[in-house]
């Protein structure tokens, strides 16, 4: 049976009004020495699980993090790799100036945005321990096998309301349903929103970096290549095929970049396709990014080019110049022909479903994969 605590002026007395036995006099001096050095340090144990993502800058495993008490808790730890610096010193100015980033996201604490947690220097090596999003990225689950098990797990009743209402084919890989894709994008908004205030680019949207957790919200991962405006990284780094174009023309990296590079994937979700599948080339790309708005109706399914808000959204995003994109993030959500208005216009049209629900839903019925 459990024992109610009273808490009664200075003293903790248990049910029945008996004030509870003291512990020793020795515990409770190393306590009071504790609080009085006003200085703490600890050593972190952690044991490295699976890989769970690999790039130009290192990889990342998530990791067991051992406290006392048989406490763990799974956490993501990003091992940043000096293979390609030119030398040790370069390396380190690059570690510390992502260190000064990390500590200022830290500090946001915005949904959408990961958390983070610490950045640590062992034998020089730098490591940036961050939250595990317990879900999945966009990027594993638009795929044909995410698809093709989803159906092989549920019954035709739901695999019909599947394809109505969150997911259905696309010609190369699925497409989420309108509503989904903006629940999505709009959760990208708002933690872009919370960056961009904080005068910090994130500089790598793309599916990879954007995770649904099984919660039913997206959260925007990887501030790997992100810099603050005001002290910008002489080298950049980025994804070509979801870089804005004056990013590949080396102009200056804005926040709007980044509103464009979320375009990219937002027309990626709804096609089933990447805008630019099978294009390497610098001046390929270039050339498909300059001329994208006027490929949409050819990309996009009907249900998408039939109605004008959206496209008109799809516009504001992905504009060639970056002065006719969305002044911001916030903007593109809440202005009159944002985010926000779409999901008004599906309200409205009786369309609308309760999205971070059907999320939720649909990525626990995917289950039995392994997280992302």
């Amino acid at each position: 049976m459990s024992t109610t605590i009273f808490y009664e002026g200075n003293g903790t007395r248990i049910r029945g009004g008996h004030q509870t036995t003291r512990c020793s006099t020795e515990l409770l001096g190393r306590y009071g020495t504790m609080l009085d050095q006003q200085r703490l340090s600890w050593t972190e144990h952690h044991r490295l699980v699976r890989m769970i993502g690999s790039g130009g800058q290192g990889v990342v495993y998530l990791s067991l993090r051992r406290g006392t008490d048989d406490f763990t808790l799974p956490v993501a730890l990003k091992i940043f790799s000096p293979e390609h610096y030119e030398d040790d010193r370069a390396y380190d100015e690059a570690m510390g100036r992502m260190a000064v980033v990390a500590a200022h996201v830290a500090q946001i604490q915005q949904d959408n945005l990961l958390d983070v947690h610490n950045w640590v220097d062992r034998n020089r090596i730098r490591l940036m321990e961050m939250e595990w999003v317990n879900g999945y990225d966009l990027s594993l689950l638009l795929t044909r096998t995410m698809f093709d098990h989803m159906q092989g797990r549920v019954k035709k009743d739901r695999w019909k309301y599947l394809n109505e209402v969150i997911v259905t084919a696309g010609p190369v890989q699925p497409r989420l349903k309108p509503g989904i894709a903006m629940a999505v994008v709009r959760d990208c908004l708002a933690a872009l929103a919370a960056l961009h205030r904080e005068g910090i680019v994130h500089g790598d949207i793309k599916p990879a970096n954007i995770m649904l957790k099984r919660t039913g919200n997206a959260k925007n991962v990887d501030i790997g290549s992100a810099f603050e405006m005001g002290n910008p990284p002489a080298r950049r780094t980025c994804t070509p095929t979801y870089a804005a174009p004056e990013v590949f023309e080396g102009c200056e990296c804005t926040p709007r970049s980044d509103l464009a590079s979320l375009g990219y994937v937002l027309i990626e979700m709804l096609a089933g396709q990447s805008p630019f599948a099978g294009l390497t080339g610098f001046r390929e790309l270039l050339e498909a990014k300059r001329f994208l708005a006027q490929q949409l109706p050819h990309i996009l399914p009907e249900e998408v080019v039939c109605n004008e808000l959206l496209m008109t959204f799809c516009r504001g995003l992905i504009a060639p110049d970056p002065a006719r994109r969305f002044p911001s993030a916030e903007a593109a959500d809440l202005v009159k022909d944002g985010a926000a208005a779409f999901h008004r216009q599906l309200v409205k049209g009786d369309l609308a479903s309760e999205y971070d629900n059907e999320i939720r839903t649909w990525l626990a019925e995917l289950s039995e994969l392994p997280p992302g």
